[in-house]
């Protein structure tokens, strides 16, 4: 025991001679620096890029899940980041996305959100961006891009008191002079940073000393909306053998002299030629190093460390001068030197990184993800509305959690579609699931409104509201009933738009003894059109995969009816028994016989759409108010894919292999349903084409009409239904 335990007390000793002697050989690095008059300027820019949603979902990146795909933990950034920044006061970072950082703040303790709060006040954590994501520039639309960026600035205003200065969209696919001037300028930023740009437009820039311009997006606004933008000499990532995650292949700053493989001045050289290589393309004497790339600093120390290695030898050496920086500091830089840029006026696209190789396949990526995207910002557009007319509260259902949903999806990789499917498919989920939540404060608020109640006045509203998302397969349960046991429909139909709407209305019902009225009792005139059994198939198979359930009716018809609806209200409509009150389509099947001629025309009134029965396709377009004759030709066509230096044509880059060719239409012949209100003509191109063309009469007063030609039935005015007795009367 005496022995074991003398050599465990020897142990100990030499243990702490050891740390006694490494102690001794620390060197304390000097990276209080600013910026040198007269030198070049290397400004390094500590960042991570962290994608909300890519290869994994946003959750699995966040908790660092599923890395048998990629091995990335947005949670280990952040909490790598703290301590890192605390151990030297000159050192400093910035993050973008909001979608993570507020995961992560709802975590942290009140100690730690402090530190936070210090880091930020001092300058050394920025925020840049501040969207909830760092949002697509081509898919997108400019309110889903305000929304999303809004979300992002009301946290960091609320919780740290900033407002973030740059724009820093440095991984979108090309960009929008919108987002230059509207999601830049407009917003207030003082500059406005990316990656990729043509690989071409790059190199010429390159040449030209140009890639840091005056960017003017808009030319109705001119010089009163610009804004200093810059594209990076290589995408957003550091130089060339200058990257330090734990594992990277860069060689380290080896600078004890005890140690084999001392380096300091080999590296040190390497920095300097870097640096000079980068201002041989820009203007002044600043260059950025973009330090990090996607989900790097997951251990911080590792990229710091280095950092401070170079700051403290290169700044020795004296040919070059680096310190700690971020985009906010070098814009200052760039305009404290009154250099004259050069003026871009219009957008980034299209973006290709090499021959053949043009980014532009994300435009229809994944098409029925983008139109769930579109479809679901109207419905918050209104459900926020609504919202606000009954009041916010905190214990109810609110439209935060589409909100968020909504924002995510605005991602480079979201709806752009360049996404796994997986992470599409929880992009869907999390719409789905704020839709369902929003639902309820569409039905409460619009409760209220009808029943008379204001927003501080309408606590239990006693109308219950059903709305029906999937009439877009035919499937309604609400109108699906048996009118003729007295039972009415009371259809609300809201318009969130700031102008009066009249729109077209449908419905599906089971029959054809129904009839429409207004709120004043008056007879609303309304058409029956016949649901086809391809429509009918398609609404039994999605309502078992979407519900879960069969549908025990099958409606006949879809009861159309117009609509006239004020700005920012809502309209009441009500659909009961009737006997010949709504006029059943008059239906031209086939133009099997002999007896027609090869040109067959529809539409009501003076706009008239003529078809070629023999080639079965759209020929031309006729407004005889108007007197505009117009040649028209409708194809459906497809390109054929190729591989070219091993990429192929996919969800990112479009490469076809020579024109497109025509799908050949079936023999299926044309159908017209006819009617008062509107025109059908459906036609089944091949087995997976089924295309029905609306042409429609909008009946104002005074018996004044104007036509409208629709492909789709989504309209912004949405449809909401109670099922009950007649309330005409309330």
């Amino acid at each position: 025991m005496e022995n074991t335990s003398g050599l465990c007390v020897l142990w100990v000793i030499l243990l702490f001679g050891c740390v006694i002697f490494s102690e001794s050989k620390y060197i304390r690095y000097n990276t209080t620096s600013t910026i040198v008059p007269g030198k070049l300027n290397v400004h390094l820019v500590p960042h991570t890029h962290d994608d909300v949603g890519w290869l994994k979902t946003i959750d699995q990146y966040y908790v660092g899940s599923n890395n048998s795909i990629q091995g990335a933990c947005v949670q280990n950034v952040l909490d790598s980041l703290v301590p890192a920044l605390l151990a030297d006061k000159n050192r400093k970072f910035i993050y973008v996305e909001q979608a993570f950082f507020q995961r992560w703040w709802r975590e942290q303790s009140d100690d730690i959100q402090n530190i936070v709060k210090e880091l930020v006040k001092s300058g050394q954590l920025e925020f840049i961006n501040g969207g909830f994501c760092m949002h697509d520039e081509a898919a997108t639309h400019y309110i889903d891009m305000i929304d999303q960026t809004t979300l992002g600035h009301q946290f960091l205003k609320e919780e740290f008191g900033v407002t973030p200065r740059i724009g820093w969209q440095i991984d979108p696919f090309g960009h929008s002079a919108v987002q230059a001037y509207l999601l830049g300028a407009e917003v207030g930023f003082d500059s406005l940073f990316f990656g990729r740009i043509d690989y071409q437009d790059r190199a010429k820039r390159k040449d030209e000393k140009t890639l840091e311009v005056v960017w003017r997006g808009s030319k109705s606004f001119g010089s009163s909306s610009q804004i200093f933008s810059g594209a990076f000499p290589e995408n957003y990532e550091p130089p060339s053998n200058f990257y330090y995650e734990v594992n990277d292949n860069s060689p380290i700053v080896q600078d004890d002299v005890s140690l084999f493989d001392y380096n300091v001045p080999e590296r040190v050289n390497e920095f300097v030629a870097a640096a000079i290589s980068q201002a041989n393309i820009t203007r002044t004497n600043h260059v950025m190093w973009t330090m990090g790339t996607d989900f790097k600093y997951q251990y911080a120390q590792s990229w710091f460390r280095q950092m401070d290695k170079f700051i403290h030898y290169v700044n020795q050496d004296g040919r070059v001068h680096a310190l700690y920086s971020t985009p906010s500091i070098y814009t200052d830089a760039k305009h404290a030197t009154n250099e004259a840029w050069p003026i871009k006026t219009d957008d980034y696209f299209p973006y290709a990184d090499r021959v053949n190789a043009y980014w532009t396949g994300y435009f229809t990526s994944r098409p029925a993800l983008k139109g769930y995207v579109r479809l679901i910002s109207g419905y918050y557009l209104a459900a926020r509305q609504l919202e606000y007319f009954k009041g916010k509260s905190a214990l109810g259902p609110k439209t935060d959690s589409l909100a968020e949903a909504l924002a995510i999806a605005q991602h480079h990789d979201a709806v752009s579609g360049t996404e796994k499917q997986h992470v599409a498919d929880d992009y869907a989920k999390r719409l789905s699931i704020g839709y369902t939540e929003a639902e309820k404060v569409v039905a409460e608020s619009l409760a209220c409104l009808t029943e008379g109640g204001t927003k501080t006045g309408c606590k239990n509203p006693q109308i219950k509201f059903q709305q029906c998302p999937l009439l877009n397969i035919s499937y309604c349960p609400a109108s699906e009933i048996d009118f003729s046991n007295g039972k009415n429909l009371v259809v609300v139909v809201y318009n969130p738009l700031g102008w009066k709407r009249e729109d077209i209305i449908r419905i599906p019902v089971v029959n054809e003894n129904v009839g429409v009225r207004d709120s004043s009792g008056k007879i609303v005139q309304s058409q029956l059109v016949p649901i086809p059994d391809v429509f009918l198939g398609l609404r039994n198979y999605h309502t078992v995969a979407y519900l879960g359930v069969s549908p025990t009716v099958k409606p006949k018809y879809w009861l159309v009816f117009p609509a006239a609806v004020p700005p920012l209200g809502f309209s009441t409509y009500y659909v009961s028994y009737a006997k010949n009150e709504a006029t059943v389509s008059d239906r031209d099947a086939a133009y099997k016989s002999k007896n027609w001629s090869d040109a067959i025309t529809v539409g009501p009134e003076n706009l008239k759409l003529t078809y070629s029965v023999k080639e079965r396709k759209l020929t031309e377009y006729i407004n005889y108010r108007s007197k505009v004759k117009e040649s028209v030709e409708q194809t459906y066509k497809f390109y054929a894919g190729r591989e070219f230096d091993g990429q192929a044509s996919g969800a990112y880059i479009f490469r076809p292999d020579g024109s497109p060719s025509p799908i050949k239409n079936s023999q299926s012949p044309l159908t017209v349903f006819r009617g008062p209100i509107v025109h059908e003509v459906h036609q089944q191109i091949n087995s997976w084409i089924y295309q029905v063309l609306y042409n429609f009469i909008h009946i104002k007063e005074r018996k004044k009409k104007t036509h409208k030609i629709s492909r789709v039935r989504c309209h912004p005015l949405i449809s909401y239904m109670s099922l009950g007795k007649d309330i005409r009367s309330k």
